[in-house]
C-alpha cells in the first residue's frame, strides 16, 4: 500500500519536482517570494488614493486632494527603492500599475464628480469616465511600450500629472473657500474642461519630459541646489497655488515641445522607429 507524501515533499507533488528523485546535491526549487519594502510604500501609495475617495465622499475635499499628493510622493519612490534595494519584480510592476490606476484614475475623477460634475447630469459623469478611462489606456499603453519609447520621454501625460492638475484646481477653489462648484455654473464646466484636457492630454502622443535622466548624473552645479531651495520656499509660501501653477506649467509643456519640434522640422515621436541604428536618439 502505497504511504500518502506529507510535509514539504507534498507541497511539490503538482509542481513535477521529487526531492527524493533528485540528485545529492541539487537545491530544492525556491518559491517565489514578495519583496516586502516597495511593496509596502505601493500599498501605502493605494492608500492614499483610496482615502481621497473617501474624503470626496464625504465631502472633505481638501483631505482628498492631499491624499492624492501623497499619493503621488510614494509613487515616485517605490520604483527607486526597488531599483536601489536590487528588489524589482514583475509583481511589483503589476502592483505599481494597479495602484496608479485607483489613485491617479478612479479617485480624482471621483472627487472631481463629487465637487462640481453632479451638477451637469449626464455630461457630469461621463466627462468623468473619460478621464478614468484615459488613465486606464494611458497606464496599457504605457506598459505595453516601455522597452521602445526613449526613457526620458513621457508618451502622453503621466497620469499623476493629470491627477494633480483636475484635484489641484480644486485644492485652489477649496482653499479659496469655494467648497463645491455644483453651485456655480461657469467654476463646473471650468472644471469639465480642465478634466477632460488632463484625461484626452494623457493619451496624445505628445512628448512630456520624465526627469529620469537628471539621476544618472553623479553631480550637478551649484546653481541647483539653490534653484531647488527657492522651489522648496515657493511651495511653502502656498502650497495649493504654487503646485497647481508648477504642474499647470508642465501640462501645456508637452505641447510647446511638440510645436517647437514641428516648426524645426524634427521628428517628434517619442517611440523608436528601427533599433538597428546604434545611434538611436529616442524622438522621431
Amino acid at each position: 500500500m502505497p504511504v500518502p507524501r506529507i510535509g514539504p515533499a507534498a507541497d511539490d507533488a503538482g509542481s513535477g519536482f521529487d526531492p527524493a528523485a533528485a540528485p545529492l546535491g541539487v537545491p530544492r526549487p525556491r518559491r517565489r517570494g514578495i519583496y516586502v519594502l516597495p511593496n509596502l510604500v505601493t500599498l501605502a501609495a493605494l492608500f492614499g488614493g483610496f482615502y481621497a475617495i473617501v474624503m470626496a465622499m464625504n465631502g472633505r475635499f481638501e483631505n482628498a486632494v492631499i491624499g492624492v499628493f501623497c499619493a503621488m510622493v510614494l509613487d515616485g519612490l517605490d520604483g527607486r527603492i526597488a531599483r536601489m534595494t536590487h528588489t524589482q519584480s514583475a509583481f511589483g510592476e503589476q502592483m505599481d500599475s494597479l495602484a496608479d490606476m485607483v489613485s491617479f484614475g478612479a479617485a480624482p475623477a471621483l472627487i472631481v464628480y463629487e465637487w462640481a460634475l453632479k451638477g451637469l447630469g449626464k455630461a457630469g459623469w461621463v466627462v468623468a469616465f473619460v478621464y478614468c478611462a484615459s488613465a486606464a489606456l494611458r497606464l496599457a499603453r504605457f506598459n505595453t511600450n516601455v522597452g521602445v519609447v526613449d526613457r526620458r520621454w513621457f508618451q502622453g501625460l503621466p497620469s499623476p500629472a493629470a491627477a494633480a492638475l483636475v484635484t489641484g484646481f480644486i485644492w485652489v477653489m477649496d482653499d479659496a473657500g469655494i467648497k463645491g462648484a455644483g453651485r456655480i455654473d461657469w467654476l463646473a464646466w471650468t472644471a469639465m474642461a480642465v478634466t477632460l484636457y488632463a484625461g484626452l492630454t494623457m493619451v496624445t502622443n505628445v512628448p512630456f519630459y520624465s526627469f529620469k535622466d537628471l539621476g544618472q548624473r553623479r553631480s550637478v552645479p551649484f546653481v541647483v541646489l539653490v534653484l531647488i531651495a527657492l522651489g522648496i520656499a515657493a511651495v511653502n509660501l502656498h502650497p495649493p497655488l504654487v503646485l497647481f501653477g508648477a504642474f499647470c506649467v508642465y501640462g501645456v509643456s508637452g505641447y510647446a515641445v511638440y510645436a517647437w519640434r514641428k516648426t524645426k522640422g524634427k521628428p517628434v515621436s517619442v517611440i523608436a522607429i528601427s533599433k538597428d541604428e546604434p545611434d538611436e536618439r529616442g524622438l522621431h
